[in-house]
């Protein structure tokens, strides 16, 4: 079983889910997903500061952090302080770049441990990799 915080942005749910269900259908394979869902309170905490730290118990039971790479991680705070937390916690990241895109985020995949295709044998596989 592999604990995993999956990052990503509410405005790009569409890949997040395509992701999830792609580790949903790879057989053989049990995860436990600790990514904060689009309904919980979380999204409506008081301060910046109470989000980080709610943020950072969902992500400290995580084996390992994935990060969706597309361009427009660049551009999130929230996925920033997520690496930074992640750093901060030695959790292992893997960047994913997200299926047909040309462009990724450079600050996602310099902080990656590795990083992987978009393509559910790959992910696994890196999964297993540097997770353990």
């Amino acid at each position: 079983m592999y604990n995993l915080f999956i990052s990503h942005s509410w405005t790009y749910s569409d890949q997040y889910k395509r992701l999830v269900s792609l580790l949903d259908q790879k057989l053989r394979f049990c995860y436990k997903n600790y990514s904060v869902p689009e309904n919980n309170p979380i999204h409506n905490a008081s301060s910046t500061t109470a989000l980080k730290l709610a943020i950072k118990e969902q992500i400290r039971p995580a084996s390992c952090v994935l990060i969706l790479a597309g361009v427009y991680s660049t551009y999130s705070k929230w996925i920033n302080i997520e690496i930074e937390l992640a750093k901060d916690m030695n959790k292992k990241i893997i960047a994913i770049q997200p299926w047909g895109s040309e462009r990724t985020s450079t600050i996602v995949k310099e902080a990656a441990d590795i990083i992987v295709a978009w393509n559910a044998d790959s992910i696994v596989r890196a999964i297993r990799e540097i997770c353990n």
